[in-house]
């Protein structure tokens, strides 16, 4: 079957919506109230706290079609199916349906109407070990809509198990499914999960039926969960017959807009393998800057990362002969093809463009001066962690870039002395941030529960102190602090940030009850403040004392709860994060 995005996305949210679904917003690419990740990995990270327990205004059974970003293994960018930035088709059961229905959901969906030969369909499911039992509930269901046993493999957690994202929290086995694609097996032992392309995964449906315990037990959840995943591009390749992500009609356009800048006809496998990574950076870039939170190219959380991918595609790009400033006239192909469904590109291609020339102009500065200095240090035979970071830090060289270059020359890289180097200088911690990037469930702790309910009463205060008009910008919390992102063109003056520490301290010690109220957004936009719109019709507002939000929670119950212990809300540092958005940082001491 021959089947666009457009399509896929449309034919599967309507088949959800048949099923009692209903559908939920595209949040934003970085995640609100999930300190564990800098990007959303999954189209579950906004559905946390409904994960976790907590009502979801829209009911338990959710469909979408969510925008992803990951890193982990930016590495394999380049290759035939895998991207940085795509768009991953979900649906949800919060404590609702089993494994049965969304099983039999499944194999509906992709055999009638996508069309998929049933034949050619196999399914992978849960081994069993000493923490859970072999999953022979799911290998029933697929036997009964017809799947023979010898289409049924039993593989270990390695392969059939999600989560935790962390150390602990909800987790459960999977089933998988592939389709076989005709061409010969790679050995006796081949089967869905191998790297040779016989088997093309498709869909994968996680049971969320435990919980992992500090201790390291595996305890049966009291609201199970059903989270599913469909990647969007990898299955339109697949569904179109193309040999790789980059031949669908929302990646061709931007290959071909690069291509015909380097005057190249016929690309070789490393100058494909270059324009592919051109594409998927800048489409990443694109969506990073063109997203609802105010990120731009810096050293820090997912500025490092933006400005990682820009830079790489500017290498990448003069690796094929574009010598001249080209991430702009990409873009703009990029922002056409995707404008559409994300009209907010458009509203800040101005915005887009400008921070892109202004990254590549810099880069551009200092590269071939870094490549000199890299050929220098190449003569070695090996460079040091101390050579890479001042590559880094004098000629603006991600570490991925040294590490290419040092693969390209056959020369090992001491990537462990970069980072030690990194830390010393109290740069960003990059081991740090790929911690984040591996991880995916919120921590929701007490801590965190307590410092989201400050982080609206410091919305509160701010607005009080410096003006109605303050907007969040962007929040990250942890256990130990709150980072927080607003609207205001000047530093704080000490008065201020008193004035801000008493009204927040003041509401903590009345101890006044928190509500949760549920409301159409038409209703809630009226006494909330927000700058982000919604798909959903009804949303959960919190009142916390005098601020009123409109959030997903998990919140205390009392603001008394937040400070307890005596602790007092202490603003303990601030920056200029961008043009107009500042940053301050707050804890509970």
């Amino acid at each position: 079957m021959t089947i666009t995005s457009e399509e896929l996305k449309r034919k599967y949210i309507e088949f959800f919506k048949e099923k009692g679904h209903k559908e939920i917003v595209n949040s934003s690419l970085v995640p609100e109230n999930d300190p564990t990740v800098l990007f959303t990995t999954a189209g579950m990270h906004p559905l946390v706290p409904f994960l976790l327990g907590e009502k979801h205004p829209r009911g338990k059974r959710l469909v979408n079609c969510q925008r992803c970003l990951r890193t982990t293994d930016i590495d394999k960018v380049g290759n035939e199916m895998h991207l940085s930035f795509f768009e991953m088709l979900g649906n949800w059961s919060l404590g609702d349906y089993w494994k049965k229905e969304a099983i039999t959901w499944s194999y509906e969906f992709l055999t009638k109407v996508l069309k998929i030969d049933p034949s050619k369909l196999h399914v992978t499911c849960f081994a069993g070990d000493k923490d859970a039992l072999r999953d022979e509930e799911v290998a029933k269901a697929w036997i009964a809509l017809g799947i023979p046993k010898e289409r049924i493999y039993f593989l270990p957690k390695e392969d059939n198990w999600w989560g935790p994202a962390g150390t602990t929290g909800p987790c459960g086995p999977c089933t998988e499914m592939f389709i076989d694609t005709g061409k010969k097996p790679c050995s006796k032992e081949c089967k869905p999960g191998c790297s040779c392309g016989k088997y093309f995964e498709i869909w994968n449906d996680v049971f969320m039926e435990y919980n992992k315990t500090k201790e390291g037990k595996f305890k049966p959840l009291t609201q199970k969960n059903v989270d599913t995943g469909m990647g969007v591009e990898r299955t339109v390749a697949m569904l179109q017959g193309k040999k790789s992500v980059y031949e669908i009609e929302t990646m061709a356009p931007i290959m071909e807009k690069i291509k015909s800048l380097t005057k190249i006809s016929k690309p070789n496998e490393q100058q494909t393998r270059s324009l592919r990574i051109i594409t998927d950076h800048l489409r990443a870039a694109v969506f990073i800057l063109g997203d609802e939170k105010a990120i731009v190219p810096n050293n820090k959380d997912q500025g490092y990362v933006l400005r990682r991918f820009i830079r790489r595609a500017v290498r990448h790009g003069k690796l094929l002969g574009i010598n001249e400033n080209f991430t702009e006239e990409i873009a703009k192909v990029i922002i056409e093809i995707n404008e559409k469904n994300y009209p907010l590109l458009k509203q800040k291609q101005s915005f887009i463009l400008e921070e892109l020339k202004k990254e590549e102009e810099k880069f551009r500065k200092t590269l071939e001066k870094g490549l000199n200095q890299f050929k220098k240090f190449a003569q070695n035979k090996k460079i040091e962690g101390k050579d890479a970071f001042l590559l880094f830090q004098s000629y603006g060289f991600p570490i991925e870039i040294t590490k290419e270059l040092c693969d390209e020359q056959g020369i090992p890289l001491d990537e462990t002395g970069f980072y030690e180097e990194f830390q010393k200088h109290q740069e960003i911690s990059r081991v740090g941030a790929e911690k984040k990037f591996k991880a995916g469930l919120a921590d929701t702790t007490r801590e965190t529960t307590r410092l989201h309910s400050a982080c609206h009463l410091l919305l509160y205060a701010l607005r009080k102190v410096l003006g109605k008009d303050i907007m969040q910008k962007g929040s990250n919390i942890t256990a130990e602090r709150i980072r927080f992102d607003f609207n205001f063109d000047r530093k704080l003056t000490d008065e201020e940030i008193r004035q801000v520490e008493n009204i927040v301290n003041d509401i903590i010690a009345k101890g006044i009850k928190v509500e949760r109220k549920e409301m159409p957004v038409s209703e809630a936009k009226k006494i909330a403040k927000s700058e982000f719109e919604y798909k959903t019709d009804v949303v959960s507002v919190y009142f916390i004392g005098p601020s009123i939000e409109i959030c997903a929670g998990p919140h205390v119950s009392n603001t008394k709860e937040i400070g307890e212990g005596n602790k007092k809300f202490k603003i303990i540092e601030q920056e200029s994060v961008a043009g107009g958005v500042r940053r301050v940082k707050a804890k509970l001491i």
